[in-house]
């Protein structure tokens, strides 16, 4: 695909063009409350990388060298950083969701913007997240457990129709687009579009940002972005909706390099206000490609403005104990309270797992699975026989029940917990994980029969089960095949 088109537009467009065909540097983001920055160069330190923070994003940190690709690392496998490009990583931040908000994140997988949004929200309000795809959406479940977010509410659906009658205070609309701005992968090349791609996805992302327009509280805010140059998926796109919906655009102060949206290209002329938008190009940030527009919703939340987000707490109810389908609430409910004691109680006398280590943790048992989460409330009950979507998770999945109804903690969450386990653990060396994982139960001393915590370096990596003096590990086949990896 040639760029010619752009000469005009991008500045410094012979420098461009050399970024576009360089490969991009890798660039990971730390996973606030897990690892201090510092801490995680330190330790990578002694493994041979180096890193080095990038000004002016916060747990953003470039990999200047390595002995190996980062994400074969015990670190990226317990979710201590993510993978992410330095561009991206500008979305969340710039739609600045606060702990406590009610957010939306419209095409979520596989979860670079979600995780972050979710750092930002200190895992603490509703964060709704969203994609069509259940291919992308076992991706996007895959990182948020990894890394170990609590109030990812999880959804397949497609975003244009999801429900109303719950408004959000911000919403994502990191939208589907020709992904011009991952050029540097392809060293300068992009994959060729078929002939109807772009009057398809120009539809895909008109629809997906009027219906989060729809869904945001008078007020509330609206981030659009794509990884493309293209005016006709960004420009276009936001124009179309300021001439006839209740939105403003907020101008952008990027903590980056970045040029002004277009108002003008190809003889085709844009709403004035598109140049408080935001295009950042690959030589400007030596990263990828990305476009970001911030919108207002008009009106205050009282002036009637608005039908479906017309009140701020409409829609919003406290997440129950239980999920129990219709009949079946009293009875779930007290199965909830009698498991959820019996979970309290091993955690404290068994772990070893101090109460302070759970405050702001919400329990729902959901699919005879108990799950814990920082949502504190869901729109689910305002959705309730409207729409195609389902409900895939509620935070972190935390204990399910063996055939003899004893509780056992997931791996998930054992790793999320992290040091906070001091009890019921097995601490084994390199070599005895290395067996483990290769199916041979490991010998281990003093330790009854049961689970257990297995720790490497101080750090519980997943869950076992001691039988007789010997352990063999619970991790999922998957999981345990990347750990024998990192390991080997």
């Amino acid at each position: 695909m040639s760029f010619e088109r752009y000469r005009g537009v991008i500045p410094e467009f012979g420098k461009f063009l050399e970024y576009a065909s360089r490969p991009e540097p890798v660039t990971i983001r730390v996973r606030s409350g897990r690892i201090e920055p510092d801490a995680l160069v330190e330790r990578m330190a002694r493994q041979g990388f180096v890193l080095r923070p990038i000004p002016d994003q916060a747990g953003f940190l470039r990999v200047q060298s390595a002995p190996k690709p980062i994400a074969l690392t015990l670190e990226h496998w317990l979710g201590l950083f993510y993978v992410q490009r330095a561009s991206t990583g500008l979305a969340a931040p710039a739609l600045a969701p606060k702990p406590g908000e009610r957010v939306l994140d419209m095409c979520a997988a596989p979860g670079g913007k979600t995780t972050h949004l979710a750092d930002l929200m200190e895992d603490r309000g509703p964060l709704v997240a969203v994609d069509s795809n259940v291919g992308r959406m076992r991706a996007l479940a895959g990182n948020v457990y990894r890394t170990g977010h609590t109030n990812v509410l999880m959804v397949t659906a497609d975003g244009r129709e999801l429900p109303g009658g719950a408004g959000f205070d911000r919403v994502l609309v990191d939208a589907p687009c020709s992904a011009e701005g991952t050029v540097r992968e392809g060293r300068g090349r992009v994959r060729p579009r078929s002939e109807g791609y772009e009057s398809y996805v120009t539809a895909l992302q008109e629809g997906l940002l009027r219906r989060a327009i729809e869904l945001t509280r008078p007020g509330g805010a609206i981030l659009y972005s794509t990884c493309t140059f293209a005016p006709e998926e960004n420009e276009a796109i936001v124009d179309a909706v300021l001439a006839d919906m209740p939105v403003d655009v907020i101008p952008l102060h990027l903590p980056a390099p970045s040029s002004p949206g277009l108002t003008e290209f190809e003889g085709r002329r844009f709403d004035e206000r598109l140049v408080d938008t935001a295009r950042i190009y690959p030589h400007q940030l030596d990263s990828g490609g990305l476009f970001l527009a911030l919108l207002r919703r008009r009106g205050t939340i009282d002036d009637g403005a608005v039908t479906s987000a017309s009140s701020h707490d409409a829609g919003w109810t406290p997440i129950p104990r239980a999920d129990a389908p219709d009949g079946a609430g009293d009875q779930l409910d007290s199965e909830a309270e009698l498991k959820l004691d019996s979970i309290r109680q091993i955690l404290k006398e068994v772990w070893c797992v101090e109460p302070s280590a759970l405050d702001g943790v919400g329990w729902m048992l959901r699919n005879d699975r108990m799950w814990a989460h920082g949502c504190g409330e869901w729109p689910f009950d305002a959705w309730a026989g409207r729409g195609a979507w389902d409900s895939v998770a509620v935070g972190l999945r935390a204990f399910s029940f063996d055939s003899g109804g004893l509780p056992r903690p997931s791996n998930d969450l054992l790793r999320w917990l992290g040091e906070s386990v001091t009890g019921r653990g097995v601490d084994l060396s390199l070599e005895s994980w290395r067996r483990l994982l290769s199916g041979v139960a490991v010998e281990v001393e003093g330790v009854t029969d049961g689970y257990v915590a297995l720790r490497l370096d101080g750090m519980p990596i997943g869950r076992g089960f001691v039988r007789s003096g010997r352990v063999r590990h619970e991790i999922p086949r998957v999981h345990a095949r990347s750990l024998a990896t990192i390991l080997s």
